[in-house]
């Protein structure tokens, strides 16, 4: 019997214009607030979209809700800025066609418009999860245990899709891992606490990095929910991606032929590093506040109180990628986790006794001791008298 050939799928990944702009803001940690156009070329990729959002097209109630939610965006624009918004782009057209008007190409002012009332709808949206979280009484374990069988779905279809990933895990931070957490930071705030669930994912190959970041954009994550400023990538830069973008999208880059803006391919450049970890340690690091449907606890509180709510919430989750070589690298020597956790002990122990503080009280006077400055003596001086005279003052 003749064998039969396969050809592996990753070897036919051609990145739209939509893939490139999504890995991008997802490597950079940039807002989709900041974007002035989309890149749906057809309403089988919006459905997929709003699939990956937790919406379905066929289910007549989503698509009220965001007929809802655009209705109150247009009522605000309106309200706030005085701003004249089309009534077919108001009223007329399904909310779900906005994402079409708004990947127009091209300068168009509806295009603009639709992208706006999109902008104001994310921001109504998430505050309506977030209601949704409040009303509910259910607990973070429970909402999270939804995330992980979520997530651990996703990644048996990506393997199965023969994108080779070679180790899959996740965790939860402790309670002392927390406080400790909390007691590094400036802000002090549990609420800016982003790992608290955390997937780690390693593939067999650099080459292999793309491909995962393609299949969890289409199967996982909205780019629309990429947390901004908390993406940290120290792996892939432009040159990474170009040989998988399709060759229209490609020529863009030389004529602009699409209107696509040239800062689709700017550099990918690194964000914000952790303080306590080593310069030689290698990531790609990104938090996205993950829809999911919570229909399973829908029965702990009263219909009435749901009014135009969608049963849907978020939870923040940090993913963690590298290929399999730089796994092993990141456990060498000062990128060892171990080290880590030392670094980052030693500096909140410090903080909580103070013991800086005297160090650098003591540096501070010696090098006041070893100034020249008249001016400085003289300043010395007068301090020094007036403490002097604030004592006698307080003698009986």
């Amino acid at each position: 019997m003749k064998k039969r050939r396969t050809i592996p799928p990753r070897r036919r990944l051609r990145l739209s214009s939509f893939d490139v702009n999504a890995i991008r803001s997802l490597l950079r940690g940039e807002s989709v607030i900041d974007w002035h156009r989309l890149h749906f070329e057809n309403e089988r990729e919006v459905a997929r979209f709003l699939r990956l959002n937790e919406f379905h097209v066929e289910v007549r109630a989503d698509m009220e809700y965001l007929d809802s939610l655009r209705e109150e965006a247009v009522d605000y624009l309106r309200r706030t800025f005085s701003l004249k918004i089309p009534l077919y782009l108001a009223e007329e057209i399904p909310a779900k066609e906005l994402l079409l008007k708004a990947s127009e190409n091209g300068k168009n002012k509806d295009r603009l418009t639709a992208c706006t009332i999109l902008k104001i709808m994310l921001i109504l949206h998430h505050l309506d999860g977030h209601e949704v979280d409040y009303r509910l009484p259910v607990s973070r374990d429970e909402l999270t245990s939804l995330v992980e069988a979520k997530v651990v779905q996703v990644v048996e279809e990506i393997r199965a899709a023969d994108v080779p990933v070679i180790e899959f895990s996740w965790s939860r931070k402790s309670r002392d891992s927390l406080i400790t957490k909390l007691l590094s930071k400036r802000d002090t705030i549990a609420s800016k606490v982003y790992d608290r669930l955390r997937f780690r994912i390693i593939v067999k190959e650099r080459a292999h990095l793309v491909p995962l970041l393609w299949e969890l954009l289409h199967r996982l994550i909205p780019f629309n929910y990429i947390i901004p400023g908390e993406s940290d990538n120290s792996l892939l830069q432009t040159h990474d991606i170009e040989s998988y973008i399709q060759e229209d999208v490609r020529n863009i880059k030389q004529n602009n032929a699409k209107g696509i803006p040239d800062e689709m391919f700017v550099e990918l450049k690194s964000g914000p590093s952790n303080e306590f970890s080593s310069p030689n340690y290698r990531i790609i690091n990104f938090v996205t506040d993950l829809p999911i449907r919570v229909e399973p606890f829908m029965n702990r509180v009263p219909m009435m109180e749901w009014d135009r709510l969608v049963p849907m919430t978020f939870v923040l989750a940090e993913f963690q990628i590298a290929d399999w070589a730089t796994a092993k690298s990141n456990e060498q020597g000062d990128c060892n986790h171990e080290l880590y956790k030392t670094r980052q002990l030693e500096t909140v122990k410090k903080r909580l006794l103070n013991d800086g503080f005297h160090d650098s009280k003591a540096k501070r006077q010696k090098k006041s001791r070893n100034r020249s400055s008249p001016k400085l003596d003289g300043e010395l001086i007068e301090i020094k008298k007036w403490e002097e005279s604030k004592s006698k003052e307080e003698l009986p």
